[in-house]
């Protein structure tokens, strides 16, 4: 299962088989005859002309690699070859998509319509019918029914061969943007320019990617999304860079995250090597049967011990500093998420395809996952440390505040924080990192 794959013409016949197979079950238990899904439209600016950048679905394009294309649906009966209902207007204001080609075509019976309104004459004419994807005049049938939902989000969770192929391009795309990334830092570049050089080397335009990018000069890096890309260079007061950044390949994301020091030497360095290491720990956690909350409460005491070690926080040991919060306020946020057609994907926490949910662990509500892992799963390992003005202002007022090294503290503010973050995908006795396979590389 795991070599590098990037055959999708060989590998996209067992990945079509799976999704047919995924939706035979779905509509069968919530009792449909058909599905119809919409892979979305273009919106309007508000009192103007032009376009929102269009974002395809995800359902539409977990059967077919069109991202780009609007007012297409995949119209499937069980038993029937999938039909899929192409866009392809005459046009001259803007250019048409060009006509459907690649190894996934002859898997579909392709209609073309010229314009949105003749869809209708390609759906079904009786029984009944699950309309998937955004509200549309034209949607015929029952509109994104929960239980379907939940049975397909719940079989999106274990990730074909073919996606995993599409996963390990979107990695080798997204490094290439890291690497010159972090060159331009060292060139003392803007967050701007940045950005373009990151979008230049992973070959992405702008409504490409997968999440804006995070480029984070300095206490920037502090605000976990950070998308404004200064275009003034702070000069000779440079001192940390974060960049959280990633690709698509085929319409699935990769999410990587790296943070560098401009004083390689100084203890600002040194805290993100500790992270570093840390993070390769939590990594080394995944594979089968792990509940990915020990993951999460595991990123919580590596973070509390680097907090003790590096002299943020006296008196308390690495557990009494997880117990009393304190780590919450370095580290507010989950050490990851399922990683597909999504950046964050669906199903986080479901327990069951009937969509029983497993619940966070109290106090740590912006954990996005919370299941336990199988092989096949994919999903990201990004703990963190940042020194955030609001939550330190909180823990400030606080009583635990007689236990932090406020000085200390108030020397790292200009750093923002620390984030390293890698794509995981779980073998059958351990996982393979695709983000550090594609730094490798």
């Amino acid at each position: 299962m795991m070599r590098r794959m990037n055959d999708f013409a060989a590998l996209y016949p067992q990945h079509f088989e799976t999704v047919k197979a995924r939706h035979d079950r779905a509509l069968a238990e919530a009792g449909y005859d058909h599905i119809i899904i919409f892979g979305g439209e273009i919106h309007i600016q508000f009192l103007d002309d032009t376009y929102y950048p269009f974002k395809v679905n995800p359902h539409f394009k977990s059967w077919v690699p069109v991202v780009d294309n609007p007012h297409c649906f995949i119209v499937y009966t069980p038993g029937q070859t999938p039909r899929l209902v192409y866009y392809q207007p005459v046009d001259y204001w803007y250019k048409p998509a060009g006509a459907p080609s690649g190894y996934w075509v002859d898997h579909f019976d392709v209609r073309v319509i010229g314009t949105a309104e003749a869809a209708r004459e390609h759906f079904p004419k009786s029984g009944r019918t699950a309309f998937v994807g955004e509200p549309n005049e034209l949607h015929s049938g029952e509109a994104n029914p929960e239980p379907l939902l939940n049975a397909l989000h719940f079989e999106r969770s274990w990730k074909t061969d073919y996606e995993i192929a599409c996963l390990t391009e979107a990695n080798v795309r997204g490094v290439r943007g890291h690497r010159a990334a972090a060159s331009s830092f060292r060139d003392g570049k803007s967050e701007f320019e940045i950005h373009i050089d990151y979008l230049l080397q992973s070959s992405q335009a702008e409504e490409e990617l997968p999440y804006g990018n995070i480029i984070a000069l300095n206490n920037n890096a502090s605000v976990l999304h950070y998308l404004n890309h200064e275009r003034e260079q702070p000069g000779d007061l440079r001192y940390s860079f974060l960049i959280d950044a990633g690709a698509q390949c085929n319409g699935y994301a990769s999410d990587i995250t790296r943070t560098y020091a401009r004083d390689e030497r100084g203890e600002f360095a040194r805290l993100i090597e500790a992270m570093e290491a840390m993070q390769q720990r939590l990594c080394t956690m995944a594979k089968p049967g792990i509940n990915y909350i020990d993951i999460h409460m595991a990123a919580h005491a590596g973070v509390a011990a680097i907090l003790h070690d590096f002299g943020f926080v006296r008196e308390l040991d690495a557990d009494a500093i997880v117990e009393k919060r304190i780590s919450s306020t370095f580290f507010p946020h989950g050490v990851g998420h399922f990683l597909g057609l999504q950046v964050h994907d669906v199903a986080g926490f479901h327990g069951n395809r009937a969509g029983c949910i497993i619940a966070k662990p109290e106090g740590h509500p912006y954990l996005r996952l919370t299941r336990i892992i199988d092989p096949r799963m994919v999903f990201t390992v990004e703990p963190g440390l940042y020194f955030i003005e609001s939550l330190l202002a909180d823990l400030q007022k606080s009583e635990n505040a007689k236990y932090v090294n406020w000085t200390k503290v108030d020397d790292f503010r200009k750093f923002g924080g620390i984030r390293i973050e890698d794509d995981i995908v779980v073998t059958d006795d351990g996982h393979i990192n695709l983000t550090r396979q594609a730094f490798a590389g």
